[in-house]
């Protein structure tokens, strides 16, 4: 069993990615991995092991070579077998989307799922909170996607010429991304040297803050006035069309 380990560790299958694809919880994995040898699994866990590994026994994996061939050949069975699952688990909440949009909706959702359970720290948990916050700004802030299609690049998922979006911007912002990155990998950037810059960054976000909080305690100020003089206590369904007209027409007044 420590040469499975080992196995696993090499071909770089986390136990979360195992344990779904083998159909039984990250605990009973751990179990059955602390067995002598596979003789011990269940029949049919083991079936599915071997058939992931594409060896007939468990002395196979003695003679095992493992090479880039092998470890995508396997990481595709792995991919499968966890997507099929990974589905069968979401796919209800998924009604409504095309097929495209739900493999990649389930995808996603299975590989978040897969990385909280696999490291619950608080480092991941932030990393995906962020993420959670990028999400919701993409809309407002076309850079954010060019900086999604920068990153794919790169990493040889997409094309390098490849512009989803706005050409022109796109270009002109991936090229001033890879500048700023090659001065960072290369270590001609300094904290002394930034810190100026960083302080001027810190400097915007407040500003920002401010004028948001400013623009919210203008409204605040407006949705009171409102319902004062429409003679009513409360926003509620019948009279939230009648409030928010009140309240444009409060905030026309200072123009």
């Amino acid at each position: 069993m420590e040469k499975l380990g080992s196995i696993l560790n090499e071909l770089g299958i986390s136990k979360v990615r195992l344990a779904k694809y083998l159909g039984v919880s990250r605990q009973m994995l751990y179990n059955y991995l602390a067995l002598p040898s596979l003789a011990d699994w269940p029949k049919e866990k083991v079936t599915k092991l071997l058939s992931l590994l594409d060896i007939k026994e468990e002395s196979d994996l003695e003679n095992l070579s493992i090479d880039s061939s092998y470890i995508m050949t396997v990481e595709g069975r792995l991919n499968d077998g966890v997507k099929d699952s990974g589905d069968r688990e979401i796919i209800a909440d998924l009604k409504g989307f095309n097929k495209k949009e739900q493999e990649l909706l389930s995808d996603i959702i299975n590989l978040l799922k897969e990385k909280l359970q696999e490291d619950q720290t608080k480092e991941t948990y932030n990393a995906y909170l962020y993420l959670y916050h990028y999400l919701k700004s993409m809309e407002t802030n076309p850079e954010l996607k060019y900086i999604l299609a920068y990153m794919s690049k790169s990493m040889g998922f997409t094309d390098p010429m490849e512009f989803a979006f706005n050409k022109e911007q796109q270009f002109i912002f991936e090229s001033i991304l890879f500048s700023g990155l090659t001065l960072y990998n290369n270590g001609g950037a300094s904290k002394s040297k930034l810190a100026e810059s960083h302080q001027r960054f810190v400097q915007d976000i407040e500003h920002k803050n401010e004028e948001k909080l400013s623009r919210t305690q203008e409204l605040n100020t407006a949705k009171v006035q409102a319902l004062r003089e429409l003679g009513y206590s409360e926003i509620n369904e019948e009279n939230a069309k009648e409030v928010l007209e009140k309240i444009a027409e409060i905030q026309s007044r200072k123009v």
